[in-house]
């Protein structure tokens, strides 16, 4: 069995990805989304945490937080706030897959994948490639052309805050910019 090891680092900043059971793409539609905004509100409400970026995908999301000086439990923060989801996704009339009998014996659900894929952001030039990763996403899986033509990301906030211009990696006059390289992050879990 692989030795998982996560490094918790007070104050420290991490990228996730977090991936749907099966990759079914389901996280784009209204219900789950208002599903997701809740549950990652109310476990902010109780552990806090900064979010730098987000971006939502149809079977998958990315994000990068700041955690507190004094709590660098992320793994607690992202099982609450998938149980969470997972309660009002279901009490909503979402369905799951089909999960195995193990399991069902630790009394897990088919929403998401078991596991999510962590990195610790070491410094201001890692933060800015994967601000760019998240902010790109959704272009790579050839959701839209532009990043900016992704509703579902927080690369809109970070224009009005002057981090990105509005036409960012903008291919809608077939400019085609060319994208930085993102070999080295590895974009979901379970591939």
């Amino acid at each position: 069995m692989p030795d998982y090891r996560r490094i918790f680092r007070p104050g420290g900043t991490f990228f996730f990805t977090v991936v749907t059971g099966q990759r079914r793409p389901f996280l784009c539609q209204p219900k789950s989304r208002d599903c997701l905004r809740t549950a990652i509100d109310k476990v902010h409400s109780s552990r806090s945490f900064a979010t730098l970026a987000f971006v939502l995908l149809p079977e998958h999301f990315h994000c990068i937080w700041k955690l507190p000086d004094d709590d660098p439990d992320f793994s607690v923060r992202l099982a609450c706030i998938k149980k969470e989801f997972t309660r009002l996704w279901l009490a909503v009339g979402g369905d799951e897959v089909s999960i195995s009998s193990a399991r069902k014996r630790h009394r897990e659900r088919g929403i998401w994948q078991r596991r999510f894929w962590e990195h610790t952001i070491r410094d201001e030039d890692d933060l800015a490639h994967h601000l760019n990763y998240i902010h790109y996403n959704p272009v790579k899986h050839e959701l839209v052309k532009c990043p900016h033509q992704w509703p579902f990301s927080t690369f809109h906030r970070l224009v009005e805050e002057g981090y990105y211009p509005s036409d960012w990696l903008c291919d809608c006059r077939d400019q085609r910019p060319k994208p930085p390289s993102f070999d080295d992050i590895k974009d979901t879990v379970g591939e």
